[in-house]
């Protein structure tokens, strides 16, 4: 088992759905991509910023559950990364109510000295050159290096991002910004041509149609569980790059099956969170809670011709 590297947000979120509300409930990037990890591979270890206004017993939890919180800068006096947002009857569109950057806006990530040879890095939804200083940091190539973005990076900052996307090993990304990221409407034509910028794994998501996998010339295509009732959305790609970063650094092994196996546990993972506002469902799974969700995964593939 190795050991998995994530820089991410750490955050608040006051969230708004058809099914309730909560406010300053843990959340961000980070918080998503560790609560998944941690549950197949440790140590995760997060960079990150924080105030000191964060809830310390939620920080205690993380570390319980393998989180190495050595790379979390917690700045006296400061306030945590906050966001609110209400979702549409839906449950697909959402509205962002308020935005505050805080102790986020000055962000310089630094990596402390056992993390800079870690093998497997995933970089989440942050500023390109926040991304790609991660990378400058590390002493040693990792196996493996995931990047996950988002529309509003390729809005204000597409040079930068296409620099970082020339220094990474796989793209996450949804159906909607492979779109605008390569300028094709065929999911197909965008997949060439996002490979093409660097990333020799691509990963679309595309939400309750499930996810797509490119790797040279091959792709698969996994299916999205469908489910009962659907809570809260958010952090759900953070929780499906969570297990499927998660899974490779525990089974370290980066070939085209288990990628394949990668994405069935980022996907189990992910239908998880969305049954609780938050990180609470993730709190409470078991092992054995994913081996049956995968295994519902696996059922739902099977075919006998």
């Amino acid at each position: 088992m190795s050991a998995l590297l994530s820089i991410g947000t750490i955050a608040f979120d006051d969230i708004y759905t058809p099914h309730g509300e909560v406010k300053m409930i843990e959340a961000g990037s980070c918080t998503y991509i560790a609560m998944a990890a941690t549950q197949l591979c440790q140590p995760v270890q997060l960079v990150s910023i924080i105030g000191d206004d964060y809830d310390q017993d939620f920080l205690n939890d993380l570390k319980k559950r393998g989180a190495d919180l050595d790379g979390v800068e917690v700045v006296k006096g400061g306030k945590s990364f906050y966001w609110a947002g209400k979702y549409h009857d839906d449950m697909m569109g959402r509205d962002t109510l308020d935005t505050q950057l805080n102790v986020l806006e000055h962000f310089e990530p630094k990596l402390p000295p056992a993390y800079r040879k870690t093998d497997y890095v995933m970089l989440g939804n942050l500023s390109p050159d926040v991304q790609s200083s991660v990378i400058d940091q590390m002493e040693t190539k990792p196996k493996l290096i995931a990047l996950d973005t988002m529309n509003f990076w390729m809005d204000i900052a597409m040079e930068s991002l296409k620099k970082v996307l020339k220094r990474v090993d796989v793209l996450i990304i949804n159906d909607e910004e492979a779109r605008q990221l390569s300028e094709e409407r065929s999911l197909l034509k965008a997949a060439a041509k996002i490979v093409e910028m660097g990333p020799k794994i691509l990963i679309i998501k595309k939400g309750e149609h499930g996810a797509l996998l490119f790797n040279g010339d091959k792709i698969f295509s996994a299916p999205a569980l469908l489910l009962p009732k659907v809570v809260d959305p958010t952090g759900a790609g953070d929780t499906f790059a969570g297990g499927f970063m998660g899974y490779l650094a525990s089974t370290d092994d980066t070939s085209f099956e288990n990628l394949k196996r990668a994405i069935i546990y980022g996907s189990a993972m992910a239908s998880f969170v969305v049954e609780d506002f938050g990180t609470r469902r993730m709190q409470t799974i078991t092992r054995s809670d994913i081996d049956g969700r995968v295994g519902q995964f696996v059922e739902l593939m099977g075919v006998d011709l």
